[in-house]
């Protein structure tokens, strides 16, 4: 009798560990890169090529590489504003389309990489343009500036290419500020808000929300997409979380250290409940914490120094550009990133070249396992 009431418990909770092991394994195909979908991809039709570049394509705007993710992202950008939503499915169709018709290489087409810039530029219109949502004729400058990202990628992926670094999100950066001084604020057709720099003369409450800050902090991970709804936001944060932890943490770390970056400064108040502080540290955080450099305690505070240089930098060109009512966009996250991975001495021994990049998780085990396999190797020649 105790013998049966034994080898039942052991069935239970051997069926139980088993349950564990699925939902694990399940959890771990749809987390990283998910690079086995390109194999099972190959010979489907190319409507569900261009879906899962097109994924791949929203992800990379945060660093990320999932098409789970990108799934989850815009339906977080569908969320807060279909218009929105619609406007950023747009642009990364449109570059990615342009990408194939261009005979960009298939494989930075297939990876998304030649999508991000152009989803960027068609969010960011329709943020700035003052004519509302629903105004169709914006669809035309989206549709051009999305195709004008991947000229622009090409030419400057072969000059970037000489010392291996990425091109990142100039492409977005040059387009829409070019739009923008190419319409203006009053522009009968494309009218757009001005901007007002971080730093300007208001007066500021003397008391300061702490729950609106950390609200904030979430929020500046959602401003990446240009997004300023909470719950869209921590969906966001959740996509990304999905793809690498390693990531999300650094994200919301990046965005922490850019808020107490617009502290320190005394920036409006404004600006750091809506997280539009936070969005550069995140960025700058993300890309040396795990991503382009293996992840180790020097490189963990090589990235908080890099957010906090990516804040401070973001709060400068807010102030220089906003006189003339121009956001400063992702200029400082981009130049600081790509600052930081020209540096030279002992951290640049962590740099992993651009085309190994992959999850932080599986940058860090590939290195694991070079340096065991240089120590083996070293210690059979001594012998």
């Amino acid at each position: 009798m105790w013998t049966d009431a034994k080898a039942e418990v052991g069935e239970a909770s051997g069926s139980r560990a088993s349950i564990r092991r699925r939902v694990l394994n399940s959890l771990l195909l749809c987390a990283g890169d998910m690079g086995y979908l390109d194999k099972y991809m190959q010979d489907k039709l190319f409507v569900l090529q261009l879906a899962v570049s097109g994924l791949r394509g929203v992800t990379r705007v945060i660093l990320a590489n999932n098409p789970l993710s990108g799934a989850l992202i815009l339906a977080a950008l569908f969320w807060a504003s279909p218009w929105q939503g619609l406007l950023g499915t747009l642009g990364v169709l449109v570059s990615t389309l342009t990408a194939v018709i261009m005979g960009q290489d298939s494989t930075e087409v297939s990876g998304g990489l030649h999508g991000f810039n152009g989803m960027l530029v068609s969010l960011l219109m329709g943020v700035f343009s003052s004519a509302g949502d629903w105004y169709w004729w914006l669809v035309v400058p989206a549709c051009l500036g999305s195709a004008t990202c991947v000229f622009l990628y090409s030419g400057l992926s072969s000059l970037l290419d000489r010392w291996d670094l990425p091109v990142s999100v100039f492409p977005f950066n040059i387009t829409i500020l070019l739009y923008l001084l190419c319409t203006g604020p009053n522009n009968p057709y494309f009218p757009h808000h001005a901007v007002m720099p971080p730093g300007a003369l208001e007066p500021n409450d003397t008391k300061l929300l702490t729950v609106e800050v950390t609200r904030g902090i979430f929020l500046g991970v959602g401003q990446i997409f240009a997004c300023g709804a909470l719950g869209p936001s921590l969906l966001i944060v959740g996509a990304v979380l999905l793809y690498s932890p390693l990531l999300a943490v650094h994200a919301l770390l990046g965005s922490a250290v850019g808020t107490l970056a617009g502290l320190s400064v005394a920036v409006r108040h404004d600006s750091l409940y809506s997280g539009l502080l936070g969005f550069n540290g995140a960025l700058g955080c993300m890309a040396v914490g795990g991503l382009f450099f293996t992840f180790t305690w020097r490189t963990h505070l090589f990235a908080i120094a890099s957010a906090f240089l990516s804040a401070y930098a973001d709060i400068a060109l807010s102030n220089l550009l906003g006189t003339v009512g121009l956001p400063a966009c992702s200029w400082a996250a981009t130049l600081t990133s790509t600052l930081m991975l020209l540096l030279t001495g002992s951290l640049a021994t962590y740099r992993i070249p651009v085309g190994q990049v992959m999850a932080p998780e599986h940058n860090l085990r590939s290195r694991t396992q070079w340096e065991a396999g240089n120590t083996a190797e070293r210690e059979s020649t001594d012998v």
